[in-house]
């Protein structure tokens, strides 16, 4: 895939705080936040078939996978009215809107149930590190008129990494891989 220039340096930059800080996922994950937000301040362009929302569900688009698998970029986006399960990530995470709206509840586990404590809606623009692996519980969805596009870098190949989703009834866990889907 071929990259504007701003995204293959972005891209750069961050493989060198990945290289620099991937041992400690709370330095990575403040660096490559505040290097998204300077991504984010300009219009962005993912590139052709990223932006684009399937009909029946959310989808991830691979905007760049780390060929030592260190981290990944993901343009994630979500149609009106979809959402993902209750999950987690089994790394550390950083988003940035790039459209739209991204309502995000944050859970815990209370007894093995899981427990909403939060939730915030993401706009344009704004940047969140939405997982490390003292905090990794969460259900994201739509909360806009139009289709959420997210950038979301992960720890790992999200596309490949087995992860796990709970029932919010009973706290049951299902795992599951989120396939990279095709732009």
């Amino acid at each position: 895939m071929t990259h504007s220039p701003e995204t293959a340096t972005f891209i750069d930059d961050i493989t060198e705080i990945v290289a620099r800080h991937g041992h400690d996922e709370h330095a990575v994950t403040e660096r490559v936040a505040a290097r998204m937000r300077t991504f984010l301040a300009s219009p962005v362009d993912l590139g052709p078939g990223l932006e684009r929302p399937d009909p029946d569900h959310y989808v991830m688009y691979p905007v760049w996978v780390d060929p030592q698998e260190r981290f990944s970029i993901a343009s994630a986006v979500w149609n009106v009215g979809q959402q993902t399960p209750i999950h987690d990530h089994a790394t550390w995470g950083v988003v940035g809107i790039v459209s739209g709206v991204e309502r995000e509840l944050r859970y815990a586990l209370s007894e093995g149930v899981p427990e909403r404590i939060d939730t915030h809606d993401f706009r344009p623009g704004e940047v969140t590190v939405c997982c490390t692996s003292d905090q990794d519980l969460h259900k994201v969805s739509c909360a806009s008129r139009v289709p959420t596009v997210g950038l979301h870098i992960y720890g790992a190949d999200i596309g490949t990494l087995r992860r796990r989703s709970y029932d919010p009834e009973t706290g049951a866990v299902t795992h599951f891989v989120s396939a990279w889907a095709a732009p």
